[in-house]
C-alpha cells in the first residue's frame, strides 16, 4: 500500500509540474491565434503533427511489437533464462515471463520517439502532398525541382527512421533468440576448428528476412544517393553539385550499390529458408566490396581524367552550376547596364539632380542611435532599439528619413515592481523622425518629429503614439484593469491613459487566470484584485517573435522597421522569406548572415504588418509565382492575403529587405560571370570592398538605402544599393541597385564600369582623403584635442554617368554621455577632394555657387526643429565661376600666392593645423584664378 500511495504521489507531482504547465501553453497559444483570427492556422498544424505523430506511432509499434513478439515466445516458455555464474559461484539469471513482457514498453517508448521526430517534419510531410511544382527540371535525371525540394527530403526521413526502426527489431529479435536457447553451438565432427554457430529453423529465418529488409532499406538509400548528388557538394571545388567523376564513376557505382544490395537482400532471404551458410557473408562481403571500389575509383577518375583536363571535362556542369544558382536567387532577373562612370558634370547636372544630393544619407545609423539615445530617451525607462530608413512625401516633397520608436524598457525602471511592470508600464510611447541630411548648427540631427507627447514640424502626423507591440516589448502586460496605465511624463506629473484597443486575450474569468497564472509562473495574476472582466493580457508582443509563433515556416529578415500611416497610427513591417537547401545545383549561400547559412533558394516573398496598439497581424504574398509560397498557400488557405490587398498607404512603404539584397549582391559578385570559361578561371571576380571604420579596423561596405534619379531614369526613388571592386583589386567594377517604388518593386540592375578605364574605388577615394593636406591635419587636430572622430559610411552616388563619392564626419566626446555631431562632409569627385560644414558647401566648393540655388538648405540655424535655414556661404572659390578683378596679373596673384605659403610655414611651425588648412584653400582658389588671368 506505501509503495502505491508513493507511486500515486509521485504521478500527481509529474502532472502538476508537466503536464499541467504544458497544457496551458498549448491551450492559451490556442486562445492566442484565435484573438489574431488565424485559429486555422493553429488547428492545421495541430491536426497534421497529430496526424503524423499517430501514423507513425501506429507504423513503429506494429512492426517493433510484432516482431519481438515473434522472437519472445521462447524466453516466454522458459522459466528463467541463465546467463552464467557470478563470482559467488551464485547463477545470474533473469525470469523468462519478466524478460518476454519489456517487448511491449520498449516497442512503445521506441514508437513515441519516433512519433515526435515524424511530427517535427510535420510540414515537410503536408507538402509532399501539397506541393506546387517549380516546372523546372534538372539537367541530369529531368526530375521537377518540386521533387529535391519537397519530395526528396521525406524519403529520405521515411528511409532513415526504417533503417533504425528495422536494426532495433533485428538487435531485439537477437537478444531475445539468444535468452530463449535459440543459439546452438556445436563442435564440427572430426577437426578441431572452431565450433559452428547455428540458429534454430525460425529464428534463423527470422532474422534473415530482417537482414534483408535492412539491405533492401540501403538499397533505397542508395537509389536515393544519386539525385543528392545534384544538392552535395561536389569532389572538384570548381562547381557545385555532380562533377564529371560523379556523373562518370560516382553515380555507375551508385546503382551498382543498389544492384548489389538488391541481390544481398535475396541472399539474406535464400539465407533464411536453405542450409547453406555462405549466401548472408557473401552479401555483406559483396556490399563493403563495390562502396569501397566505388570510393577508390571516383578518386582515381578525379585524379588522373578530370585534374588534368579540369576545364574541358567541368564545363558542362560549371554551365549546371551557373543557371541553376542565377535562377535559386533570382539573379537571371538582374538587368546589366553599362556605365562609363567617369563623365563629367556640371553644375546643370547637379541641379537636374537635386532630389539626389537632398537625399543623401549624412547620418549613420550607430551615431544617429547614439544621439537619439542622448537628446529624445527623455526618461531612463525609455530606449531607442536601432534606427530604420524610409520615404515620406512631406510637405509635398518626397524625402528619405531615418525614425526610431521609443519603446518601454522595463528592466530600467528605478522602482520594479509586479505592478509597475505588468499593470502600470505597459506600452512605449511615439518615435523620433528626421531627415537623412539636414542637421542643425551644432551638428545634431534636425528633427521633424520630436518629444513627449509628440510634436511634429511638417505635414506628417502622429495620432496614435503608443506602442504596445515593438521590437523590445518581450514581457506580458495586463491591460483593461482597474490600475491606470502610465502614458507618458508631463512636468512634474505623469498622464494617464487606459488601453482601448482590440489585442490580447480575455483573462476576466478565474480559470483563465489560472491558466495564465500556470503559463507564466505567476501567483500574481491569480490573486490581484485589479482585474475586471473585460481585462485582457497583451503576450508575444515582440513584433519578431509574434511573426514567428504565427508563422515559423517563413525565414524573418532581421530588420522590423516603423511605419507611419496616413491615419497617423504606428505599423511595423517585416519581411520574410521562403528558403530551401535542396534546389539542384546550386550553391549554398555561406557569409556573415549566418541564419542563411547553408540555403541555396530564396525569395522575398511575404510582407509581414502589425499593428503596434492593436498586434493585429497581416500577412501578404509579395511574390505569387515562388512555387514555396504557393504550397503554403495550399496548405493554409486564406493565410497569404493578396498583395494588392495591402492599404495603398501602406504599399508607399514596401522597401526591397536588406537580408536578401545583401546575399543576391555576394551571390552576384561571383555569378554574374555566365562564360564557363571566365567563371573557371574567376577572371572577373567581383567582391565587396573594405573601408577604414577606424584606424585600427576595417569592414565590409554594407549595402544603404537611398533616393536617387537612377542613370537614364526621369524619377528619383527608392532603391538600395552596393558597390563592387575587382577581387583584390580597389578600383570600381559596377554598383548594383535594388529599386523599390511602384512597378519597379524588386527590380535589380547592374551598373558595370568598362574594364579598360579605371573608376576610382571606396578604398581609393578613402586613401586620397587620409593623404589630403587639409583633411588629414584638421583630423590629427581634433583627435589631439581629446575628440574622437568617427567616420561615417562612405557612400557613392552615381549622378548621370559619373559619381561623387561622399563621407560624412562626427566628433564625440569619449567621456559619458557620448553624444556624435556632424561636423564636417568629405565630398569626393574626380581629381577634387573637400571637406566643409555641409554637403552643400562642399557641391559649391566644387562645382560653384550656382548650384546652392537649386539645392534645399542642409543645415539649420537653430534648434532641431527650427525650420530657419541658414545661408549658403557663396563666397567659397569655384572653379567654373571664379571672379577675377580687371587689374589683377600674373604678378599679384604670385605675390598673393607667396604670402599665403609664408603663413601657411608660421601656422605649421606653431602646429596651427586649422590655420594651416585655411591659408591652403585660400592658395588653391588663387591658383584656380591664375590661368583666367590675362
Amino acid at each position: 500500500m506505501r509503495v502505491r500511495g508513493l507511486s500515486g504521489i509521485l504521478l500527481l507531482i509529474a502532472v502538476l509540474l508537466f503536464v499541467l504547465p504544458s497544457a496551458a501553453s498549448y491551450y492559451t497559444d490556442w486562445l492566442w491565434f484565435r484573438e489574431l483570427g488565424y485559429e486555422g492556422v493553429f488547428l492545421r498544424t495541430l491536426n497534421a503533427q497529430t496526424a503524423v505523430f499517430a501514423g507513425t506511432f501506429v507504423v513503429v509499434y506494429l512492426f517493433l511489437f510484432l516482431n519481438l513478439r515473434f522472437a519472445r515466445r521462447r524466453t516466454a516458455e522458459r522459466p528463467r533464462v541463465v546467463l552464467g555464474t557470478g563470482g559467488d559461484g551464485r547463477p545470474i539469471a533473469f525470469e523468462g515471463r519478466q524478460l518476454a513482457s519489456l517487448a511491449q514498453p520498449i516497442s512503445a517508448i521506441a514508437a513515441m520517439l519516433f512519433g515526435l521526430v515524424g511530427a517535427a517534419n510535420w510540414l515537410a510531410w503536408i507538402s509532399f502532398f501539397r506541393h506546387v511544382s517549380f516546372n523546372v527540371r534538372d539537367p541530369l535525371f529531368g526530375y521537377d525541382v518540386a521533387f529535391y525540394v519537397f519530395r526528396l527530403p521525406i524519403y529520405q526521413l521515411v528511409r532513415q527512421q526504417a533503417i533504425v526502426m528495422s536494426l532495433i527489431a533485428l538487435v531485439g529479435c537477437g537478444i531475445y533468440y539468444v535468452f530463449s536457447g535459440s543459439f546452438m553451438v556445436e563442435a564440427r565432427p572430426g577437426t578441431s576448428t572452431w565450433p559452428r554457430v547455428r540458429l534454430i529453423p525460425s529464428a534463423r529465418r527470422h532474422l534473415s528476412l530482417l537482414t534483408a529488409l535492412v539491405l533492401g532499406l540501403l538499397a533505397w538509400g542508395a537509389w536515393l544517393e544519386v539525385p543528392s548528388t545534384l544538392i552535395t557538394p561536389t569532389d572538384s571545388s570548381v562547381a557545385f553539385g555532380a562533377s564529371y567523376s560523379d556523373v562518370y564513376a560516382r553515380i555507375p557505382f551508385l546503382w551498382l550499390t543498389v544492384a548489389t544490395l538488391a541481390v544481398g537482400a535475396g541472399l539474406s532471404i535464400w539465407h533464411g529458408f536453405g542450409r547453406r551458410g555462405w549466401p548472408l557473408p557473401l552479401a555483406i562481403a559483396m556490399y563493403v566490396v563495390v562502396s569501397a571500389g566505388g570510393s577508390v575509383y571516383t578518386g582515381f577518375v578525379q585524379r588522373l581524367v578530370v585534374t588534368p583536363n579540369e576545364q574541358d571535362k567541368e564545363r558542362p556542369y560549371i554551365e549546371h552550376n551557373i543557371q541553376f544558382t542565377r535562377l535559386a536567387y533570382a539573379l537571371d532577373r538582374v538587368e546589366e547596364r553599362d556605365s562609363p562612370g567617369d563623365a563629367s558634370l556640371s553644375p546643370h547636372d547637379v541641379a537636374d539632380n537635386a532630389g539626389t544630393i537632398e537625399n543623401v544619407r549624412l547620418w549613420d545609423h550607430a551615431p544617429l542611435l547614439q544621439t537619439f539615445s542622448q537628446i529624445q530617451v527623455i526618461r531612463n525607462y525609455y530606449d531607442f532599439v536601432n534606427i530604420d530608413n524610409d520615404r515620406y512625401m512631406i510637405d509635398g516633397k518626397y524625402r528619405q528619413v531615418m525614425l526610431s520608436v521609443r519603446e518601454l524598457n522595463t528592466s530600467a525602471m528605478p522602482n520594479p515592481s509586479w505592478v509597475n511592470e505588468r499593470l502600470s508600464f505597459t506600452h512605449g510611447y511615439g518615435l523620433t523622425l528626421g531627415p537623412v541630411n539636414q542637421v542643425t548648427t551644432e551638428g545634431l540631427p534636425v528633427l521633424f518629429i520630436r518629444d513627449l507627447p509628440p510634436v511634429s514640424t511638417v505635414s506628417l502626423k502622429l495620432t496614435r503614439p503608443s506602442v504596445y507591440y515593438g521590437e523590445r516589448s518581450n514581457e506580458y502586460a495586463l491591460v483593461k484593469t482597474w490600475q491606470p496605465e502610465f502614458d507618458y511624463p508631463k512636468g512634474e506629473d505623469n498622464e494617464k491613459t487606459f488601453y482601448n484597443g482590440s489585442g490580447g486575450v480575455p483573462i476576466g474569468s478565474f480559470w483563465r487566470r489560472l491558466l495564465f497564472a500556470m503559463r507564466f509562473a505567476s501567483t500574481d495574476i491569480l490573486v490581484t484584485r485589479q482585474i475586471r472582466p473585460e481585462s485582457r493580457i497583451l503576450f508575444h508582443r515582440n513584433v519578431v517573435d509574434r511573426a514567428a509563433m504565427l508563422a515559423p515556416f517563413l525565414t524573418l529578415d532581421g530588420d522590423p522597421y516603423p511605419v507611419v500611416t496616413a491615419a497617423g497610427n504606428i505599423v511595423w513591417m517585416q519581411d520574410a522569406y521562403t528558403t530551401s537547401s535542396s534546389y539542384p545545383y546550386a550553391t549554398p549561400y555561406s557569409g556573415p548572415l549566418r541564419a542563411y547559412t547553408d540555403v541555396n533558394y530564396l525569395r522575398n516573398s511575404v510582407k509581414i504588418v502589425t499593428d503596434a496598439y492593436n498586434g493585429s497581424v497581416a500577412l501578404y504574398l509579395a511574390d505569387p509565382d515562388d512555387p514555396i509560397a504557393q504550397t503554403l498557400n495550399r496548405i493554409f488557405p486564406g493565410l497569404l492575403r493578396p498583395l494588392d490587398e495591402m492599404p495603398a498607404d501602406l504599399r508607399q512603404h514596401v522597401r526591397y529587405p536588406e537580408d536578401i539584397f545583401a546575399i543576391q549582391a555576394r551571390m552576384y559578385a561571383t555569378y554574374h560571370m555566365t562564360n564557363p570559361q571566365v567563371f573557371y578561371n574567376k577572371e572577373d571576380q567581383w567582391s565587396v570592398p573594405p573601408l577604414l571604420d577606424s584606424p585600427q579596423s576595417s569592414k565590409e561596405m554594407e549595402p544603404y538605402y537611398t533616393i536617387m534619379k537612377l542613370p537614364r531614369e526621369k524619377q528619383t526613388e527608392f532603391i538600395q544599393m552596393l558597390p563592387f571592386t575587382p577581387s583584390k583589386k580597389s578600383n570600381l567594377s559596377a554598383w548594383l541597385a535594388a529599386r523599390s517604388d511602384g512597378a519597379h518593386y524588386g527590380h535589380l540592375l547592374a551598373y558595370i564600369f568598362p574594364k579598360n578605364s579605371l573608376v576610382f574605388g571606396p578604398q581609393q577615394i578613402q586613401a586620397r582623403i587620409n593623404q589630403d593636406q587639409i583633411i588629414s591635419p584638421q583630423i590629427t587636430l581634433w583627435s589631439a584635442q581629446g575628440s574622437q572622430v568617427i567616420w561615417g559610411q562612405l557612400l557613392v552616388i552615381p549622378i548621370r554617368d559619373a559619381l561623387l563619392y561622399v563621407r560624412p564626419l562626427y566628433l564625440r566626446s569619449p567621456n559619458d554621455p557620448p553624444v556624435p555631431e556632424l561636423k564636417r562632409v568629405i565630398v569626393a569627385y574626380q581629381n577634387k577632394i573637400v571637406m566643409e560644414e555641409t554637403l552643400t558647401r562642399a557641391l559649391v566648393s566644387i562645382f560653384g555657387s550656382s548650384v546652392a540655388s537649386a539645392l534645399s538648405p542642409d543645415q539649420l540655424s537653430s534648434s532641431a526643429t527650427s525650420v530657419i535655414a541658414t545661408p549658403v556661404d557663396v563666397d567659397v572659390p569655384a572653379v567654373d565661376e571664379a571672379a577675377v578683378p580687371d587689374d589683377a596679373s600674373t604678378t599679384a596673384l604670385a605675390a598673393e600666392a607667396q604670402t599665403h605659403l609664408d603663413n601657411m610655414d608660421k601656422a605649421m611651425r606653431a602646429g596651427d593645423w586649422a590655420l594651416y588648412g585655411e591659408e591652403l584653400k585660400k592658395l588653391r582658389a588663387v591658383i584656380e584664378r591664375m590661368p583666367k588671368t590675362k
